[in-house]
């Protein structure tokens, strides 16, 4: 290979490299689909939303000074167990709380990525339809509000009854905050941190908003790298055109 030849070969890779990350911005023309209804087999509930939420709580005792206790809706499970007498809770709970994400969401056709839902997704609770309340459930719960509960009087619940509320995930507009990557919708860029996760922030450069949202630097890295390449090979095939040859 001459040095013509190797010249015009780096030129070519170090144009060709940065252009590559420079990809048209695609636009979603759709709205999203979850592709299919959830559902909350124990209790026959469903939503064609992007997530479906069940939670679970329990009416229990707490201790909330030396020996003083109150009665408190509850969804983790309180050990009751050096609590004085009569201020026992039951040993679990026995319904337990759960959430499902859409197995297939898409956007325009194409896959989208779990992670935008979970940054992205806003939960609101909503009032199911119960008519496919399992028999045996119908027989020890009531509505109540939004949810069921299976204290025989809501207005008096006992330690051990059980409340039970949806929610369901409903997705914003999306144009701007996401990016089509190797056919797949992702995020456009990270979520928020929570504060304390937050780190400190990174200087922006002359590189901003010169390529993908999605901070692919690396062939403008290459690019540069191949640019310096070629500066050096340059600088040597002119000196080497001349140094006068030694005669033998």
């Amino acid at each position: 290979m001459t040095w013509r030849t190797g010249l015009a070969a780096l030129l070519l890779i170090g144009l060709v490299a940065p252009l590559r990350a420079q990809s048209p911005t695609v636009v979603p023309e759709d709205t999203p689909q979850a592709g299919g209804e959830l559902r909350d087999a124990d209790f026959g509930v469903g939503t064609d939303q992007f997530g479906l939420d069940r939670q679970v709580e329990m009416y229990q005792w707490r201790r909330v000074g030396e020996d003083r206790y109150d009665r408190v809706w509850k969804a983790a499970w309180i050990d009751s167990s050096q609590f004085s007498a009569g201020h026992e809770n039951p040993p679990e709970l026995p319904l337990a709380s759960r959430h499902w994400w859409a197995p297939q969401p898409t956007l325009d056709g194409k896959p989208l990525d779990l992670a935008v839902l979970k940054a992205l997704g806003q939960w609101q609770e909503f009032r199911p339809g119960f008519s496919r309340l399992p028999a045996n459930l119908a027989a020890t719960f009531q509505p109540e509000g939004d949810g069921l509960t299976s204290s025989e009087n809501p207005l008096d619940p006992q330690v051990g009854d059980l409340r039970v509320s949806w929610r369901e995930l409903v997705l914003p507009p999306l144009e701007g905050r996401v990016v089509l990557v190797d056919g797949v919708w992702e995020l456009a860029q990270p979520a928020t941190p929570r504060p304390s996760e937050a780190r400190p922030p990174v200087q922006a450069s002359a590189l901003d908003g010169a390529v993908e949202r999605d901070g692919r630097y690396w062939p403008w890295i290459a690019g540069g790298l191949l640019g310096l390449g070629l500066l050096v090979f340059a600088g040597r095939a002119a000196l080497s055109r001349r140094q006068p040859r030694r005669s033998r």
